[in-house]
């Protein structure tokens, strides 16, 4: 059976968030935090907020309350504090697990939620759309990434969709 196209978008979010992960250890310690003039101060700054606001879509797609989710971004942000990069990688990882067993357990990627956000109200629309949120929202961040890591003199990694498409078709 063909996998569902929100789980490969998603198994797509952790590829390449792992390859940015193996070619951050590749250069010098000193350009994970150093502060530099970009959407972020660093490209540590950067991996918290994409850690923070993957976990609060975890939080979303489970359908936790606003309550619920407003204590997962301060234990995320507990979490995060003054953590490296293998710290960082460590997370990251637990996360995708986390992901991974809530869609092992969700037989309906496609059933209608109806998240409530305090300034924005209610949205009516469907878990898959969601979780492609997640990852377009990783993706942008990526590019952040990469361009933070070119701004400090180094080659970055190519993450694009169609580049994990080939990968995972030539594993079959």
């Amino acid at each position: 059976m063909k996998k569902h196209h929100a789980l490969q978008l998603y198994d797509y979010h952790v590829w390449a968030n792992n390859k940015f992960f193996v070619r951050l250890k590749e250069l010098p310690k000193d350009i994970y935090d150093r502060e530099i003039q970009s959407v972020f101060s660093s490209i540590a700054e950067t991996l918290v907020h994409i850690y923070t606001v993957d976990t609060i879509w975890l939080g979303v797609i489970r359908e936790n309350s606003m309550d619920e989710i407003q204590a997962s971004i301060i234990q995320a942000q507990e979490k995060t504090k003054d953590k490296g990069l293998e710290e960082m990688e460590t997370l990251f990882y637990d996360l995708s697990k986390k992901y991974q067993d809530f869609f092992n357990n969700e037989s309906d990627l496609d059933k209608e939620i109806f998240p409530e956000h305090p300034q924005y109200g209610r949205l009516e629309t469907y878990l898959s759309e969601l979780v492609q949120h997640v990852v377009n929202h990783g993706t942008y961040h990526r590019g952040n990434l990469m361009a933070m890591i070119r701004q400090q003199g180094y080659s970055s990694v190519p993450t694009d969709y169609v580049f994990y498409l080939y990968e995972i078709s030539s594993t079959k």
